[in-house]
């Protein structure tokens, strides 16, 4: 079952939270609950990828993308991910679930994510994400020039271009 609580809680505190400029990296910590584990026990890991949504919730809220897409009726849209996995999450655990957007292309927003437990990676994410509209996908510069972010021209790391260029070549199957 999907973490309603938790999305709950995670929205309600980034109205106490300071805000966030592109680039910035956003902080929740997060605790590793009996109902988060798969049978080996551990975090699971799709679990794993429903709380990196409440990473992007919180991002997407404090930068203020959040309140630009609710009033032009845009909704955020995962369009590919590649995660991987270094260190198991035990239950009841803290760690801290890191959400950094890094860039941009025509298309995309990238973000960088990651659960750290005492310093250490745990697992890391590259997500790929679009603004949707009943038009369909909306344009990068458009979405920035409504959140008054036109200025914000980050160059896109090395191993997020090699990724961009993988999954073009990948077969749709």
């Amino acid at each position: 079952m999907y973490p309603y609580f938790r999305l709950l809680k995670v929205g309600a505190s980034t109205f106490f939270r300071p805000p966030l400029a592109l680039g910035e990296v956003s902080e929740i910590k997060m605790r590793v609950w009996l109902g988060d584990l798969d049978f080996y026990p551990e975090l699971n890991n799709g679990r794993h990828l429903a709380l990196m949504d409440m990473g992007r919730l919180d991002f997407a809220a404090r930068s203020g993308f959040l309140r630009t897409a609710t009033q032009k009726k845009w909704t955020l849209a995962v369009a590919g991910i590649s995660v991987r996995y270094r260190r198991r999450l035990l239950p009841l655990r803290s760690f801290i679930l890191k959400t950094e957007l890094i860039g941009y292309d025509e298309r995309w927003f990238y973000f960088h994510q990651r659960t750290e437990r005492e310093g250490k990676v745990c697992s890391s994410a590259l997500v790929r994400v679009a603004l949707t509209s009943k038009k369909g996908l909306v344009p990068v510069e458009e979405a920035l020039q409504a959140t008054d972010a036109s200025d914000w021209q980050p160059i896109l790391p090395d191993w997020v271009q090699a990724w961009i260029e993988a999954e073009k070549v990948r077969p749709v199957i």
